[in-house]
This record gives C-alpha cells, structure tokens and sequence, in this order.
C-alpha cells in the first residue's frame, strides 16, 4: 500500500514519510481526488478542489498541509479551517484530531457555541489548527490579542464553498478575507466545494485576481438515479380505506417504505420542513413502529444531534430531513438517498444523492419519488441533467452595500480612523466588489455618516460610540426568523407555524393558506400567534412552505416542454404504449409506470386541447381566471407575473391577484386581450423600470427591506414586520443605499430581470408565439392544485371539527360566584356544572358566571353587600355579574355554556341566548360564530 502513495509522488514534492505511513494504516491508495489535490497543495498554490461528498477530499488537503506543518516550525494559528456548519464543525473536529494526536499538532474548534474558558485558552495557548466558521473572523479581528495571532495565518481551508457563493455569507467572507490578509500577508487558500455549475466563477468568487488553479476532481464513481411514480395496487385501495388517504398516495409511500426496508440504511429529503413532517406521520400510519426520525433546521440541537448519533450507530433505517443533511455532516454509512417530490434543481439532487455510497468505487443510489403531472416530467428532466453533469450555474450578490457596510465598521474598529481610498480599495479586491465605483463608496460613506450617524467623515473615516454594538449585532448576516404559531379558533389548538416571511407576504386578515395538509382562513394576527379557522377553498390558498421551495431554473422548465411535445408526437405517430415507454426511459431516468403516467397526461391533453410548448405562452380563460401557460421557470414567471399584475392593477383601479409555478402564471378578474396588449406593447427596458415602481408597495419588499435595515443598524435587531411601521421606515430611507440594497437583493434571489426582458425582445420578435384557447385543459388545472396535495390528510368531516369544539366548551373553567351571599365561590369545567346551579351555603339561583381569574369580583360583590359605595370602575364590573346572574337564573347551564366561550360577554351571551334554536348543534353554532367574530375584532377595540 505504501507503494501506491510513493507512485504519486515520484515526480512531486515529496510527502513525509510520518505521514505516508499514518495515510497507508487509513487509507488503501490515493483517492482519485487525493492523487490530483495533494501536489497542488504542496506546491504552495492557492486551489479550488472540486469533488463529491465521501471522495476524501478533507484529507487531499489536509495531508499536504500537516507536511507543511511538521516540516517546518509555524507560530500558531498557522492554518484557519472554515466551514458553514457548527456541526461540520464538530464533525471535523472529531475528524482531524486523530491526525493531530499522531502528529503533535495542537488544533481548536471556535464558534458562537464555544465558551469563554476555551476562548480564553485559544488566546493564551493558540493552536496551530483553529477550526471556526466565517461569522467568527468578524469577530476576532477585533480582538487585539487575537489579531496578533491571526498575523500568523499561512494557510486557510474553506470548506462546502458552493454553499456560500451565492448568499451574503459568502460575500460577508470575501471581505473578511480581505481584511485578514491586511495582518497576514497572502497566505496560500483552499477551497473545498461539491460539484457546480460555474466552476470558474466560485473560484473567481474566492480568490478575486489572485492565481490560482482548479481541480475538478469528479471520480468515475457511478450514480444511479431513477424517477418512480407507482400506479396504486389492491393492497394499495384497502390501505387506504383503512388510513383515509388517496390509493395513489398510498402506493408512493408505500414505495418509500419499501426502499427503505429493503437496505440497511436510507436517507430521504424532502424539499421543506413540513413535507418532512407529514412524510413521517403518513409512513407511521402504514408502520407505527417504523425505525425513522425527521431532521430540520427548526427542531432543536438536540433533537438533531440524538437523531444523527442514532442513525450513525444503525439504530434508525432511516432519517427524513430537509436540506439540513446535504452538507457532509457524518451521519454514517447510507445505502440509499430518497427524494420526496421533485428535487426543482440538478444540483440539489447532484449533492444529495452523492451523500450515498460514500467511498471509493461504490455506487450512489437515488430514487426520485414524484407525484403527478408536472412533477413525474420535472423530476424525469432533472433526473437525465443530473446524470450527464448539466447543473445550474451560479449567481452571485454584487456590491452588497449592507454586508459592506458592517466591514467598513470592523476596519474602524481595528484602527479607529483611516483614509476613505485605503478602505475603498481595500474592499474593492474582492471579486463581489470589483465593480464598485469610488462614487458609489462615496455616498454610502455620506450616507453613514449623515443618516445613519456611526460614523464621521470628513477627509477622514472616524467610528462613533455606537458603532460597537451594531458590529456586534450583526456579525451573521443570516436573517432571524420569527415564528408564528397558528391557533385553530374552533378547537382552540395548535396547528403548526408560520414564518416570518409568509407572515409578511400573505398574512393579511382573510388570506387562506394551507399548513398541515388543510386550507384555513386568517382570521386575526397577535404578537406571535395566528388565529385561523378551516375552510373548504383550497383553489386560492398558498402553501405555507412556498417560502421554503427553491426555484425550478429557465433550463428545466424549457426541457419539460421538449419531453411534452416528444411524447406528444408518439402518440400522434400511433405508437404502441408500450415502444413509447421504451423510447422515453432510454433517454430519461423513469421507471415503466413513471412514464406510463406521462403518456397518460399528454394523451388527456392533446385530446381536446392545445400542448402548450417552450417556445409558446398559451392562454386559456375558465370563468374569471385567465391561465398563462409559460415554461419559463419560477424567477422568470414570478417577475412576469408581478409585471403584468403590476399594469393591470393600474388600469383597472384595484388589485389584481395571480400566482405563479415554473410552468404558468394565473390571473383572476382580467381578460386574455388585456394581458397580449401588455406583452406586445411594452418594451424590454420597461420591466425593471415599472418593477422598481411597483416592488417597494409589496408585503416581499416590506419583509426584505427589514432584514436589510437591521443589517445597515438602521432598525433593532428584534424589530419585526409586526411591530414596526414599515411603511413609514421605507419612507424615510426612500431611494438610499437601504432602498437600493432592498431591490438588488429581490433581483438576484427571486426575480430574473434579465432573462424576462430576452423573454418580451422574444415576443416582440414573433419567436414566441401567443396563443388563445378556451376552457380548462388538464395541464392549466395542475395549476390550481398545491404542492404535498398526496400526502395530506382528507378534508375532516365538520361534525369532527364542531365535536371537538363542544368538547373543549365543555373542558372550560369557570368560575362560579353567588351574589346573594357573596360567600360561595367555586371554580370548575363546564362539563361538571349541574343543570340548575345554585349556592351551596344559601341555596341562591343568582349565581355570576367568571373567568378563573377574575378573583377581584367576590371583594367587590362583598363590598356592595354591604352596603359600601364602589368606584365608577367596581360599580361597571359589578353591572355585568348582575347581568350574568339574570342569565343563570333564566337559563340555567346554558348561561354557562354561553359565556364559556371565548370573547363571550354578558351582552353576546345574551343575545345568543335570546334565541330560538331549533336544536343544540345550532346553539353551539351561535357560539362558535360570536368567538369567531371576537377573534376578528379583538384587536380594534383593545
């Protein structure tokens, strides 16, 4: 074995023999990534080292490292390992000490969770190896102590880069680099990322204009992905009797519950949390001691943690999780990757399924369990990409005034005062800021300076006071996310959560929205809770998760019109079903019945109405929507939409509502010529002119502009879109770098301003046809459906609903008081309250009916006893016991009932109880509709 490690380095720099001999007893032979990154690493060159989880690419830098290490004598830190993750963190902790402990290389891992003893030691004792995460460079390069300890940095490791690229952590991290380089000179960087797309631009990303070389080390590791979408059997039917849920739900869990029973151990994804939520409690349904647990960011450390360990140690076949696992956390061996639904992107299903078969040669499994309709087509294109290598390519944030603004502040607080150009160009050498303008820097200066008040300047840049603790704050650039627990009114439980971003882009009083499987109603919004009521309109509701979803790039949602019209032209060449099966599982990754179904759809289609293809925009108009067949994925459609409805709202003098998927866009109160006279007659440069008009009135901009501002310290860290006037704050801050920084950052995550104007140059040049057509065709109605509708529960029978709404009337506590003694009190459920109540101690009937805690009113009731004079106060409460006493009197238990319910007064009690009803249930009726009414009002007369 030692032979294969000496081969690699015959005509290289020579590799310790310590080391060798610790690689030999690890490793078998040199992994295919370790054969290309080892010299290159210890040549000295800066590299990106691109290759799939499991492959030993940690180790292809980290060996040439330790020999740079042990060969030559370093002062500490000598090498700064960053990852995304604590856990990865943890992970490489674990990972990297055996090599330490051979090698007596001292090595320390820093993180927001690391506590002030271990810090201290790191400033005392420094290691050589210090394993932090991005946020942590912040701050320590504004410790004098650590800073003398980071001039020392020769070598720094950046691990799952492609996870930073694209968000402002990893334009946060450019311009730490930059600073950090300003005490330790270039030391040598080493980039780890999993397969990309822009290869160039990552490394571009991370090393700006320093050389730099690319190792694109993707082995001849096999993958095998396979899209299944199983036809439900007769075992599947009587399941589904017995669990009440669609037969073909039923046969796709049971296909997950198969896949997973039969390997050793399976990792399945879903693409949001709730999915993974429902997924476990529907595999329950079919196995209630089935060996899984979920795993999401919203669950506790622990939680996860137990569930990682558990896994690892082969306790559990199976974890459910969500993008929380894609990084390469070791969790153990996994046989098998699973995908909940389509996967929207390559390169999601690229990372995961690559998170199977770890280890040289060994094969990675996926399966792409997908629904219907466009779901079984999106999976089957991103299968067939995924397998030939074509993955998304990068985007990045440029010039992100508020991350750079934050760094301005760290140099100030390093240095106290400096000259405005060294700042400038300081910044400027990394690559997200490469093309920013000194005029520019100019006025965000002016703009901190005179707005904003952290600092002076002048001919100088000077820190104020404050500046500190707004550094502080805002070390991480990740949003804080607020959580929302929705309350069901008529049961008065917990139903699940919302966040803080829906909240802010659809919460409005009267909105339907769909959590746990059903639509419900918002019925009032308070501090942190939602109060809701179920509904039957799941037509216009909104996922909840919809925030959670990544978007379907351009490039898919055009293949998933080419595979539609291929298949389409089989069928009309008379093919036999069976040689159309054939012909589409040897171009795609589809099981028989996968492409059996999509046969199906295609053939329901084209039997009455249009294909709309990639090339086409289709309309079609069903009683008062208008449905836009456009393949052109979800930024391009989610900016189409919003500038259509942006226009036809202006025209038309009231809101114009639509929402969109990657395969179409639906409109509600216009008409089909309304929309072609926008397409035809507005020009290209129009989008993001009208776009920059309209985005700042909408509740996403709103819920942006808040995360911006914290991040610039002009709001509080906890100020939240409901307990601020945003409205008023965006005023203010019209058209500054907050504004701006706002639009830039909706122009680069949700919307695609350059591809929908190609898209209008298109139209206007007749290479997109527009079509009119009548009706609703089976491809438009998948649109009016939601997302995860297989695995919900069947809508709950109201009698179920109004049942569980008696029975938590019925579980109330109240109080009970005489007020013709004043010396009976008593609390108790509903439920146990006789038919007649009357006093225990004087036999009254005139018994007041309280809320637990109002124990004031027996002093009060005393106090009037006796004839003492009351405040004005007293003398109102004393009014409505007496009211609730005449009711008990005339009504009996029913008073009691009637009051029980929440927001329920002596005057709505009366009136409900004034009432003919023709049954008890009509009663309850009553009840339910006065709290209902409460829940709506409440917050107006508060």
């Amino acid at each position: 074995m030692k032979k294969k490690w000496d081969e690699l380095f015959r005509n290289s720099v020579i590799l310790n023999n310590r080391i060798k001999e610790l690689a030999v007893s690890r490793f078998e032979k040199p992994t295919y990534v370790q054969k290309l990154a080892i010299p290159k690493v210890l040549e000295g060159k800066n590299v990106l080292v691109i290759a799939e989880t499991g492959s030993g690419k940690t180790e292809s830098v980290m060996l040439g490292l330790f020999n740079k290490l042990i060969e030559k004598e370093h002062k500490p830190f000598a090498l700064l390992y960053l990852t995304p993750m604590r856990a990865l963190n943890r992970d490489l902790m674990d990972r990297l000490l055996w090599w330490c402990n051979k090698l007596g290389i001292d090595i320390s891992v820093r993180h927001g969770d690391t506590t002030q003893y271990e810090r201290k030691l790191q400033v005392e004792h420094p290691p050589h190896i210090l394993i932090s995460t991005p946020e942590q460079i912040n701050a320590m390069l504004v410790g004098k102590r650590l800073r003398e300890h980071l001039k020392n940095i020769k070598y720094i490791v950046i691990d799952e880069i492609h996870e930073l690229v694209t968000s402002k952590r990893g334009i946060q991290l450019t311009l730490s680099l930059e600073r950090l380089k300003k005490y330790c000179g270039n030391p040598q960087i080493i980039a780890l990322s999993a397969t990309v797309g822009s290869p160039k631009l990552a490394a571009q990303f991370i090393f700006s204009d320093q050389k730099h070389e690319i190792v694109k080390a993707v082995s001849p590791k096999d993958i095998q992905i396979k899209v299944e979408s199983p036809f439900p059997n007769k075992e599947d039917r009587l399941i589904a009797e017995k669990i009440f849920i669609g037969s073909s739900v039923v046969s796709r869990l049971r296909k997950i519950y198969d896949s997973i029973m039969e390997h050793k151990t399976a990792l399945t994804f879903t693409n949001t949390r709730e999915a993974a939520e429902i997924l476990s409690s529907r595999l329950r349904l079919l196995d209630e001691k089935f060996p899984h647990e979920i795993h999401h960011s919203s669950l506790s450390k622990h939680v996860r943690v137990k569930a990682e360990k558990d896994f690892k140690k082969e306790k559990l076949k199976a974890l459910i999780a969500t993008s929380s696992l894609e990084l390469g956390i070791d969790i153990g061996s996994i046989e098998i990757v699973l995908q909940y639904m389509s996967p929207r992107q390559v390169t999601k299903i690229t990372q995961r399924v690559g998170r199977s078969g770890h280890g040289v040669g060994r094969v990675s499994k996926g399966i792409i369990i997908a629904s219907d309709g466009d779901d079984i087509l999106e999976s089957a294109v991103i299968g067939r990409k995924a397998l030939k290598g074509e993955l998304e390519e990068l985007k990045i944030h440029e010039k992100s005034l508020d991350v750079l603004t934050h760094q301005i502040i760290g140099l100030l607080i390093e240095n106290y005062k400096m000259n405005p150009k060294e700042v400038f160009e300081t910044f400027k050498k990394a690559y997200p800021f490469r093309n920013l303008e000194e005029g520019e820097f100019l006025i965000l200066l002016n703009f901190l300076a005179t707005q904003l008040r952290l600092i002076y300047f002048d001919n100088e840049i000077k820190r104020k006071r404050k500046v500190f603790d707004y550094y502080f704050e805002n070390l991480s650039v990740i949003p804080d996310q607020k959580r929302y627990k929705v309350i069901d009114t008529t049961t008065n439980t917990f139903v699940g959560t919302l966040d803080e971003e829906f909240i802010a882009s659809h919460g409005n009083t009267g909105s339907n929205f769909i959590v746990r499987g059903r639509p419900w109603k918002i019925l009032s919004l308070e501090k942190d809770k939602v109060y809701v009521e179920n509904v039957d309109d799941i037509t216009s509701a909104i996922p909840a998760w919809q925030g959670e979803l990544i978007p379907v790039p351009f490039e898919v949602a055009q293949e998933v019109g080419e595979l539609r019209k291929e298949i389409a032209k089989m069928i009309k060449g008379n093919l036999k079903k069976n040689e159309m099966v054939t012909k589409i599982k040897e171009k795609y990754p589809v099981s028989s019945q996968s492409a059996a179904k999509m046969i199906n759809l295609i053939k329901k289609q084209i039997k009455k109405y249009h294909l709309p293809e990639s090339n086409e925009i289709v309309f079609e108009r069903f009683q008062n929507y208008v449905v836009l067949h456009s393949l052109f994925g979800t930024k391009v459609n989610e900016t189409l939409s919003r500038f259509i409805s942006t226009i036809l709202s202006a025209e038309h003098g009231e809101l114009i509502m639509s929402k969109c998927d990657p395969y179409r866009i639906i409109f509600k109160g216009c008409n089909v010529e309304e929309i072609k006279k926008i397409l035809l007659g507005y020009n290209a440069e129009d989008v993001q002119i009208i776009l920059e008009k309209a985005l700042p009135r909408s509740s996403l901009f709103k819920y942006k502009f808040i995360h911006v501002a914290k991040r610039f310290g002009a709001i509080s860290k906890v100020a939240s879109f409901t307990n601020i006037n945003i409205d008023r704050i965006i005023d203010v801050y019209w058209n500054t770098p907050i504004y701006k920084e706002t639009l830039q950052e909706l122009f680069t995550e949700k919307l695609d301003i350059e591809k929908t104007k190609e898209l209008i140059e298109r139209i206007k040049n007749k290479e997109i046809k527009l079509i009119k057509t009548e009706g609703l065709s089976p491809l438009a109605e998948l649109g009016f459906r939601y997302e995860l509708q297989d695995v919900v529960k069947p809508e709950r029978p109201e009698k179920e609903i109004f049942n569980m709404f008696k029975k938590r009337l019925m579980n109330t506590k109240v109080r009970l008081l005489c007020i013709n003694c004043g010396n009976y009190s008593i609390t108790n459920y509903v439920k146990n309250i006789e038919k007649e109540p009357r006093c225990r101690k004087c036999q009254s009937k005139l018994i007041a009916v309280l809320r637990p805690y109002q124990t004031e009113i027996q002093k009060i009731v005393k106090k009037w006893l006796k004839g003492k004079e009351l405040t004005d106060e007293e003398e109102e409460k004393l009014r409505r016991v007496k009211r609730s006493a005449d009711m008990t009197i005339s009504y009996g238990k029913k008073a009691v009932i009637a009051i029980a319910g929440r927001g329920v007064g002596p005057e709505t009690a009366k009136r409900i109880l004034a009432r003919m009803y023709r049954n008890e249930d009509d009663f309850y009726g009553e009840i339910l509709k006065a709290e209902k009414e409460f829940i709506k009002t409440k917050r107006f007369w508060q």
